[in-house]
């Protein structure tokens, strides 16, 4: 039976996941024979709760987010659902199994977090720096970052947040021409990190903003897409400059490891410089 009457907010979101991966799959991708008529995309339940070793009713009952499930049961899912390692740890995370998170009712916990890495972020002169909670609001950032794209202070608080600003802010669009790869990676990477987050007020406000301010991309905040946020290129068009080619880099605070510190270097054929920066 349900542990619960009604689904929990993460529960809801990893059910969400677990259907958009089966509704992906066709069943040649998991050694079935296709039929030739199906009224539903991807597999039908039955067939993931049979390559998952469950019961139909309890993995109907997993995507409308009404049971809890065990680690060993959830990998035996992803299995049959073919997730990659990302998708994996995603799914784990969405289900509990996830490093503890810093108390989100310390209302002091942010300033303390950002006062800790400003130092790191203002000796990193060679470009860019960002540092970024586990919602992707910016906390804090160089003068690097502020020369190539503005200064985040001046951005509402309710938007200085960076799925915003690469969605959102015509600023950043004009520094970064191909801004949509960058920001579908770095959405993806939010999902496969965020975990519970993803179901907190914080997000849900977030995704109403991104909403309101761009419609367009309305696919975008219901794409159950995850990925890890590997070191990219970036070519951005600096106001007045030519264009410079960064190597974009990231680590997770030691004191904080649900947050997230960017970092763009120059390529070697681009000396840095302050006009190598970014920012919204």
């Amino acid at each position: 039976m349900p542990t619960t009457a009604t689904a929990t907010a993460t529960g809801r979101e990893l059910g969400a996941f677990l259907r958009a991966h089966r509704e992906s799959l066709r069943p040649a991708d998991v050694g079935l024979a296709a039929t030739a008529r199906r009224r539903t995309p991807g597999l039908r339940r039955e067939e993931v709760a049979s390559l998952s070793g469950v019961g139909l009713a309890w993995y109907t009952w997993l995507e409308q987010g009404r049971v809890a499930a065990s680690r060993q049961v959830l990998e035996a899912v992803g299995r049959a659902l073919r997730l990659d390692a990302a998708g994996l740890r995603h799914a784990l995370r969405l289900a509990g199994y996830h490093e503890p998170a810093p108390a989100g009712d310390d209302p002091g916990a942010a300033g303390r977090l950002a006062a800790a890495v400003r130092p790191v972020l203002d000796s990193w002169t060679a470009g860019p720096a960002v540092l970024l909670d586990r919602h992707f609001d910016l906390l804090a950032w160089n003068a690097a970052w502020t020369a190539l794209c503005g200064d985040p202070g001046e951005v509402s608080a309710d938007r200085r947040n960076l799925l915003w600003l690469l969605a959102a802010d015509p600023r950043l669009h004009a520094v970064l021409p191909d801004w949509r790869p960058l920001a579908m990676d770095v959405f993806r990477h939010f999902r496969a990190q965020a975990g519970p987050a993803l179901a907190d007020p914080r997000t849900e406000r977030l995704y109403r903003r991104l909403d309101a301010d761009v419609p367009e991309l309305r696919h975008w905040w219901g794409c159950h897409s995850v990925a890890p946020l590997t070191a990219r290129a970036v070519l951005a068009h600096p106001p007045g400059r030519a264009p410079v080619r960064l190597t974009l880099g990231s680590f997770h605070p030691v004191d904080d490891p649900t947050a997230l510190v960017l970092l763009l270097t120059p390529t070697p054929a681009d000396p840095p410089g302050p006009g190598a920066a970014c920012s919204p």
